[in-house]
């Protein structure tokens, strides 16, 4: 076999990403006799946390619930350490489930996919990796994640720094010790929030430059108990089953009240008994915290008092206490003592929500006109969520037309998992779904079962394209755009609207309706045989009629 012919494989399916997605996509696949390639860029399984090994990285959803539903067996064998889980557990949950289901065999590390194309004329696609090796398949599925491409902001003379850099979203494998060093964090986001108190305990000074505040409950995290492990184990299927039904693919106790309902003597007690319990069920609160301006307003206004409350320097209080979006509308964050860390000795805060930092210098950074020395910066800048890792791929469908070419003006898709003109062309939790808005792992299930079965489907009725039809593209577009204008979501500048990259177009990228309303719609889809997507036979059947 000539060098050109081992670099030129056919298979059924070729999936780009191994993370939890990526994985349940080869398993299910594999059962189906698809073969199939995984490409992944990364040295190993695990996604999202191959990746994030930032100190201080924890999963916002608990552990009971952030995991697997497919296999009974896997469910009641996997322990987890903690309420929450740290990165390292669920890294190893990964790598047990790819062990287990002996997965690794047809996954290839370390390679990244850099172009896909549609051939009309074989209706196959056409990938192409940066080893040189090219790739026919049926079926071509990104499995990417959707916070999985790292933003640096372009600050002006970061090459000519001379520390160190890192980002939360990228972080080296090794361990990074900050032992006395002075370090910056740039960033307050979800991965700033976990990190910032880690850090702290470690490096002789931080300084922490904050461009917009966000709101944090505590995790109220705890050793996992046999007796909780057990409640959730010995009632698996029947809460699994519930859980695909409720409004973000977890249970939450949700007060099914209005906040101005009560009065404030109660309202402020319920504020209270959900910080003490912890996690962003904190929203549950009261049942229209997302929906009523005056609502959230007291729940917000609750959250910046325990601010105040916990940190003792006023000002550093007011800087920490978000004002300008209502609370939820942004990623509430989960914390394990971030406020409190303002109170110590080696913290420092720098507002540049007005003034911006100027420039990386040799030594560190001008900011307010104040010149900052440090031996390392740590960019907690968040990523280019939802669409940047699928541009980050040159993929073109019919007539030569390229995915970032037809989002222009922002993502198009039919319910978040294909792109009318991109037969075949799968996205795992793709902008238009539930996605980012969810329990990742319920709705990664979902959306590959859906997948799954539509190619079963194909196989029985002799179908070899599939791909939406435009009138329910522009249907659904619109009405992912109607859910989030009945909420308070777009009154805030987030990741979710696409606001943390300039010039990226302006809009609510996930579905907000609901997981299980969500799911309904998906359900009635295919019951209206597969209403909203056109097949096209395979050449030879067609030819025959």
């Amino acid at each position: 076999m000539s060098a050109k012919q081992q670099r030129e494989t056919t298979v059924d399916a070729v999936i780009v990403g191994a993370g939890f997605s990526g994985l349940y996509l080869l398993h299910r696949f594999r059962k189906l006799g698809l073969t199939t390639r995984v490409l992944e860029r990364g040295g190993g399984v695990g996604g999202t946390w191959y990746w994030n090994r930032y100190p201080g990285a924890r999963c916002d959803v608990e552990s009971m619930q952030y995991s697997y539903s497919f296999d009974e067996e896997l469910q009641q064998e996997w322990h987890w350490p903690e309420k929450f889980s740290a990165q390292p557990d669920i890294l190893a949950y990964a790598n047990h489930v790819a062990d287990r289901f002996d997965l690794r065999k047809d996954i290839d590390f370390d390679v990244e996919v850099k172009a896909a194309h549609f051939n009309e004329a074989t209706r196959r696609w056409r990938i192409e990796t940066d080893k040189g090796e090219k790739i026919t398949a049926q079926f071509f599925v990104m499995a990417t994640g959707c916070i999985s491409t790292a933003q640096t902001p372009n600050i002006e003379g970061l090459d000519n720094y001379q520390g160190n850099t890192y980002h939360t979203g990228s972080w080296p494998h090794e361990k990074v010790d900050f032992t006395g060093q002075r370090i910056a964090v740039i960033g307050t986001g979800s991965s700033g929030i976990q990190a910032i108190p880690v850090l702290a305990e470690e490096a002789a000074h931080v300084t922490v430059f904050q461009r917009t505040p966000n709101y944090s409950i505590p995790s109220q995290n705890e050793p996992m108990t046999s007796d909780y492990e057990a409640s959730w184990k010995e009632k698996y299927p029947a809460l699994r089953e519930e859980m695909r039904y409720t409004g973000h693919g977890s249970m939450k106790d949700l007060n099914d009240k209005p906040a101005m309902s009560v009065d404030e003597e109660e309202r402020q007690d319920t504020y209270e008994k959900r910080w003490e319990i912890g996690g962003a069920g904190f929203l549950a609160s009261f049942n229209d915290l997302l929906f009523s301006q005056e609502s959230n307003d007291t729940a917000s206004e609750f959250v910046r008092n325990q601010i105040r409350r916990i940190v003792k320097d006023p000002e550093t209080a007011e800087l920490l206490a978000p004002k300008t979006y209502p609370i939820g509308t942004k990623r509430i964050c989960i914390d394990s003592g971030y406020f409190q860390t303002y109170n110590r000795e080696n913290v420092d805060l720098v507002d540049i929500s007005e003034k911006p930092i100027e420039r990386i210098t040799r030594e560190g950074l001008v900011a307010n006109g104040r010149e900052f020395e440090f031996d390392s910066i740590v960019f907690a800048t968040g990523f280019d969520a939802m669409t940047g890792t699928l541009f980050n791929v040159d993929i073109r469908g019919r007539n030569d037309l390229a995915l970032k070419e037809k989002w222009y003006a922002g993502p198009r898709t039919y319910l978040g998992l294909m792109s009318e003109a991109f037969p075949n062309l799968f996205m795992i939790t793709g902008p238009g779904s539930p996605s980012v808005k969810s329990n990742m792992l319920v709705s990664i299930e979902q959306h590959v079962d859906f997948v799954t079965e539509s190619i079963i489907h194909m196989r029985e009725h002799g179908l070899e394209l599939m791909e939406p039809d435009v009138a329910a593209e522009d249907d659904w577009v619109d009405h992912v755009q109607e859910a989030a204008n009945k909420t308070l979501f777009p009154r805030a500048n987030s990741w979710y609207m696409g606001a943390n990259i300039p010039g990226k177009p302006r809009l609510f990228m996930p579905y907000i309706g609901g997981v299980g309303t969500y799911r309904r719609i998906c359900e009635e889809v295919v019951a209206d045989n597969y209403k909203g997507f056109r097949f096209e036979a395979e050449a030879a059947a067609a030819a025959a009629e």
